[in-house]
């Protein structure tokens, strides 16, 4: 029995130190991460700390290449390049890829956001409650969003919806349908361009979160604010991973990762609402004028992009999926959190 018994704990101990040993000198998986923010954009460092704090809480055992600015996959390409393993991580915004994500456009909507850590509890409330197909081709790691959308101009202010006419603004996804609403006409950049265009007067402005006016430095090139918060939209980002990639991870770190991920959605939604009010004081202390609306014309806005909302939830009817439920969701929670 005793003989028995030292067997089998010499076979136990002997299993143990096997697997110790296989964890402990397995070949560390080594991720690649493209991310559109330039390097020296908050957004940019944010996801730069992440693939640091992964190889900490892993000891090592995951490590992220990362490559910021577009230099591994243009904005466009993005999201495709994860699914199909041009890289393995990637972060983007969900409009550079419009209609591929119709469910998740929703949050896009202008329905009054007041900042960036209401957006992102928005966005990822949204995910978790109606988990969306147009997502499963991928693992989400998570989801943020930018502060209010405002409007930006340069050489003429808007005050009234008649100034938007023959004004000519960059808008994408979203941002562009409501510049049609609102009288203007839309013209589709990517935002590195922007700065450029509107020096030589290609576009007379843009809707942007205020952040961007240091962030991308626009406040440089832009003359008025005008405060729509009626109106003001956001931008949803997401973070995601290729899934051969992500079952490449032991299971023991899947845990860590995910957790890390939860800290970093509301560091996300924190430093975009810190950089809108950095965004501020670099346009302030360009002396570029800021406008209010009054109660009536901002009530004017808001009936204008009115078919804005009603367009998305006829098109997503249309398609077989039940918009009002959708955008109900988005305004429920956006009201809850904004309380």
């Amino acid at each position: 029995m005793r003989k028995s018994f030292s067997i089998f704990r010499i076979i136990f101990t002997t299993a143990t130190l096997v697997l110790w040993g296989a964890t402990l000198f397995a070949k560390p998986v080594t991720l690649t991460y493209s991310n559109f923010f330039p390097p020296t954009h908050v957004q940019s460092q944010l996801a730069q700390a992440w693939c640091d704090e992964v190889e900490k809480q892993t000891d090592g055992r995951v490590t992220v290449q990362y490559f910021p600015g577009q230099t591994l996959t243009k904005g466009t390409q993005n999201y495709d390049g994860v699914v199909s393993g041009l890289s393995d991580i990637g972060m983007c915004l969900f409009a550079y890829t419009r209609g591929r994500f119709p469910v998740m456009e929703a949050v896009d909507l202008p329905l009054g956001y007041d900042s960036g850590i209401t957006a992102t509890r928005v966005v990822n409330t949204v995910y978790e409650k109606l988990q969306p197909k147009e997502l499963e081709n991928t693992q989400v790691m998570y989801l943020h969003a930018h502060g209010a959308g405002l409007l930006h101009t340069s050489g003429k202010a808007i005050r009234t919806l008649e100034d938007f006419k023959g004004m000519k603004l960059r808008g994408h996804g979203t941002s562009a349908q409501m510049i049609t609403a609102l009288g203007g006409i839309p013209v589709s950049l990517p935002m590195p361009e922007l700065y450029q265009s509107l020096q030589k007067n290609i576009v007379q402005g843009a809707l942007y979160p205020i952040e961007t006016n240091k962030g991308w430095r626009m406040g440089e090139v832009v003359d008025y604010l005008t405060l729509s918060t009626s109106i003001a939209y956001t931008s949803s980002f997401y973070v995601v991973m290729n899934k051969k990639k992500w079952a490449q991870i032991p299971d023991d770190l899947k845990p860590v990762i995910m957790e890390i991920n939860q800290e970093w959605a509301k560091k996300h939604g924190q430093a975009w609402d810190d950089s809108d009010r950095e965004g501020m004081e670099f346009l302030k202390s360009l002396d570029r004028e800021v406008i209010s609306l009054s109660d009536a014309e901002a009530a004017r806005w808001q009936k204008a992009v009115a078919p804005v909302v009603e367009t998305y939830i006829e098109k997503m009817n249309n398609n077989g999926f039940d918009g009002e439920k959708i955008v109900d969701l988005v305004k429920t929670t956006l009201a809850e959190l904004k309380q």
